[in-house]
């Protein structure tokens, strides 16, 4: 994690988002600009974190650490969205661990420091609640695209999420759990696109060669989000 002290691109990240217009009051100008490279943890599991984050631009991706040493994907962030809103309102609640697949900026507000101000802004309230309801909203067209579409359209869109400078490298079974379908079955799909020239292995992992037919494939999924 570095923070970046350049105003004119933490501006210019707010106008973008409209970020002073999730609080009811002038908190936007406390807010950090924080970068985060590939691989590194925007927010570690059970450690809770220290920041409120808005995801500005990348990608990033939730899972759980089990007790069993498997780690289950949950989720996904992609810009604008909250990380951490849970932890901010329920201090119970468990975190998991948020990893950076694409370099991520986040406008960042110290939880110590502003957690009582937020907790009695009812702007920000509001704007959160809404944020977790299209979050759950979201959440229940994934279970129901893992009925209602062929594993190649939906490995396909996830390919297209989950890639970084042109490479696919997401572990197998935690795809395969996440898109509801046997290891077997997703290793069948994978070597399908292979063969037709979608992808092409070798040590980075899958090279992703022809971008047009993978979109073709994953549109009505991707359409499915909005």
């Amino acid at each position: 994690m570095q923070k970046i002290d350049d105003d004119d691109l933490k501006q210019q990240f707010m106008s973008e988002c409209n970020y002073e217009f999730l609080f009811g009051s002038d908190m936007a100008q406390h807010a950090e600009l924080l970068h985060f490279k590939v691989q590194e943890y925007i927010v570690e599991n059970l450690v809770r974190p220290k920041y409120l984050f808005y995801l500005v631009k990348g990608k990033a991706k939730l899972y759980d650490s089990l007790a069993n040493g498997k780690d289950a994907l949950i989720d996904f962030f992609t810009p604008p969205c909250f990380i951490g809103e849970m932890e901010l309102l329920d201090a119970k609640s468990a975190p998991f661990s948020v990893q950076v697949i694409d370099d991520c900026y986040c406008l960042a507000l110290p939880v110590a420091k502003y957690q009582a101000q937020l907790l009695a802004d009812p702007t920000f309230l509001r704007n959160v609640c809404i944020y977790l309801s299209r979050k759950n909203a979201r959440n229940i067209k994934t279970a129901s695209r893992n009925q209602g579409f062929t594993l190649s359209q939906r490995l396909a869109a996830f390919i297209l999420l989950t890639e970084h400078d042109g490479y696919y490298n997401e572990k197998h079974t935690q795809v395969s759990e996440y898109l509801g379908v046997s290891y077997r079955h997703l290793l069948y799909v994978l070597a399908e696109f292979v063969k037709t020239g979608y992808l092409k292995k070798d040590r980075q992992g899958y090279h992703i060669i022809k971008l047009k037919p993978l979109q073709q494939l994953a549109r009505e999924v991707t359409s499915s989000n909005s």
